[in-house]
């Protein structure tokens, strides 16, 4: 009789190993998960609108919709956009170079990608100047033949560029190595050119980590101040950008219009995101890979 009960409890035994999982149950953990997230990201952002509530309309109107502040729109959103699309092609062709050759060198160039990573953005910001300006290692024979490249818009969608870049190459190159040659063995073989194979085979299964990519630029480059203040000379109407009229606001103890410009970049900027999400689904589902 002892030995049929240890018998039947014996095959019970590896099951409820099995069951253990290392993270506690499900429910504790997404308690945890929603707890975290509502300290770092969701109270901020509700203090930042309920801090707008404190102007009226008229008020909040003219706050975020004054010609100076228009103009920071503009140049922000339209500049980071340009980067975005610049880092979009750019990016895309380091990745290539690092997944399908190998070359002397290939892993400073590697490590060079994370720089703007770690480089502080005032530093970047310096250096870019440096290089740049009139009186710049670069700058000095550019000026003369009537290009100007600091100290201006076109200062700050280099800058954008420069901080932007390692989104849009660290999210496409784990994809491209994890890309099937088999398939393009095989496009080869039924004689497709290698333009068919990168549009028809490779361009599909890379395009999710693009838009991934290009959203991840483009919402890191919206925020960015350090390195675009030393660079874009910050003359109002021209290259000033929206991070500063905040910090000009905040500086005149004028709280809620800064609050109330934050709210509409941060609206904007999330409209955004959802629609490259969108679009990221939309692919998936065409691909037919999991949502």
């Amino acid at each position: 009789m002892t030995t049929l009960t240890l018998g039947t409890a014996q095959p019970d035994a590896p099951r409820r190993r099995k069951g253990r999982r290392v993270l506690p149950g499900f429910g504790l953990t997404l308690g945890y998960t929603l707890f975290y997230l509502s300290i770092i990201v969701l109270i901020p952002l509700l203090a930042l609108v309920l801090k707008s509530f404190s102007l009226t309309w008229p008020q909040f109107w003219e706050a975020v919709a004054a010609p100076r502040v228009l103009a920071s729109y503009r140049l922000t959103f339209g500049a980071s956009f340009i980067a975005a699309c610049v880092n979009l092609v750019f990016g895309l062709l380091i990745a290539w170079v690092l997944v399908r050759y190998q070359f002397p060198g290939k892993k400073i160039v590697d490590a060079l990608v994370d720089l703007p990573f770690a480089l502080p953005t005032a530093v970047a910001g310096i250096s870019l100047t440096a290089l740049l300006a009139g009186n710049g290692w670069i700058g000095q024979y550019l000026e003369p033949l009537g290009i100007q490249l600091a100290f201006n818009p076109n200062g700050v969608v280099i800058a954008l560029i420069f901080i932007g870049l390692p989104f849009v190459v660290r999210t496409v190159q784990p994809v491209l190595e994890d890309t099937e040659k088999e398939l393009e063995e095989a496009a080869t073989s039924l004689g497709a050119t290698r333009w068919q194979i990168f549009r028809h085979v490779i361009f599909p299964a890379i395009l999710p980590a693009l838009l991934t990519g290009f959203a991840m630029a483009f919402a890191r480059a919206i925020g960015e101040y350090g390195s675009v203040i030393f660079i874009a000379g910050n003359m109002p109407m021209v290259s000033e950008i929206t991070p500063l009229i905040i910090i000009g606001k905040l500086e005149q103890y004028d709280y809620a219009g800064a609050t109330a410009v934050a709210v509409v970049m941060l609206v904007i900027s999330f409209a955004m995101l959802l629609v490259i999400n969108a679009l990221q689904a939309w692919q998936r589902k065409r691909a037919g890979m999991p949502a």
